[in-house]
């Protein structure tokens, strides 16, 4: 069976061959990195891995997993990128499943994570506790990361979409972190209460005109919601900068991660709403990406 649909499919029925047949496919479609979203694809699909791949080349690939692969590598030809086939990504060491409504949290997003988990660490040691709010938090990304790496730490996520907040929350329970990461429906700061030691946000910070101008895999696929920052692409600044120091405990910090030339616009913000920059952090690309602020006035 699995050599006729194999034919059928133009896909051979061993492992080592199938890998090979799905990277070709993928080169000639000019796809970037078909190498990776090959072995990505066919491991996921055909429930392998990189060591089986190189250990047993010639081990068969059943009918079902060669249908959803080929349909799969179609997919990707079209332009869909490859988590979003695959229907997760990893951020930070954690799996993270996605939906149509939350952006693919990216490396990138990593940096906001390292630049903050110090004065998380610090906090929680000294406070017992660190609570976190994250705004936009679409799969949860930031906040799972940052629980996963300091116990002491509780998290709200919050967002517009209750698709994205319920995604939040199953990527919490699957990484056993629900009984400290609870979500919240809110249009930034609309309906949230309490006070924070960190404020956190990826929020959409691409100027309106520009989406069209976007790679197709983000503008295609991507949430507009989670991209589209305004006339300007600083609108959801202007509202963080605004409103949350009603929400941030005394020498608590607010994180957010910035397109990378936007460093001075979005300092600009935040200095006349009162705070001073507390640290400026580059990707791995080298470009401005995080900035963090706190209150310069009680």
């Amino acid at each position: 069976m699995a050599d006729n649909l194999a034919g059928t499919l133009g896909l051979p029925g061993t492992l080592g061959s199938l890998l090979k047949a799905a990277r070709a496919r993928l080169a000639a479609a000019a796809v970037a990195d078909p190498a990776l979203d090959a072995r990505l694809i066919v491991e996921h699909l055909s429930g392998t891995t990189r060591t089986q791949a190189i250990a047993d080349p010639e081990c068969r690939v059943d009918a079902g997993a060669l249908a959803a692969i080929d349909a799969a590598l179609r997919r990707r030809i079209a332009g869909e990128p490859v988590h979003r086939i695959l229907g997760h990504r990893e951020f930070y060491g954690l799996r993270l499943s996605l939906s149509a409504e939350t952006l693919e949290p990216r490396p990138d997003t990593e940096t906001l994570v390292e630049a903050v988990l110090p004065f998380v660490k610090t906090t929680a040691e000294r406070q017992g506790e660190c609570r976190i709010l994250d705004l936009g938090t679409g799969t949860g990304a930031i906040a799972l990361a940052l629980l996963s790496a300091v116990p002491a730490t509780v998290a709200t996520g919050v967002d517009i979409s209750q698709e994205a907040l319920a995604t939040a929350m199953r990527n919490a329970r699957e990484l056993g972190l629900a009984s400290r990461f609870q979500v919240l429906k809110s249009d930034w700061f609309e309906k949230v209460f309490g006070r924070y030691h960190v404020i956190a946000a990826n929020p959409p910070y691409i100027a309106s005109i520009d989406i069209e101008n976007l790679q197709d895999e983000v503008r295609d696929f991507d949430p507009h919601q989670a991209l589209d920052g305004g006339v300007d692409g600083l609108s959801p600044y202007r509202i963080i900068a605004a409103e949350a120091a009603g929400f941030l405990e005394a020498e608590g910090r607010i994180v957010v991660e910035i397109g990378h030339t936007q460093r001075q616009e979005v300092t600009d913000i935040f200095s006349a709403a009162d705070y001073g920059s507390a640290g400026v952090f580059r990707d791995l690309g080298g470009n401005d990406r995080v900035l963090i602020f706190e209150l310069t006035k009680p």
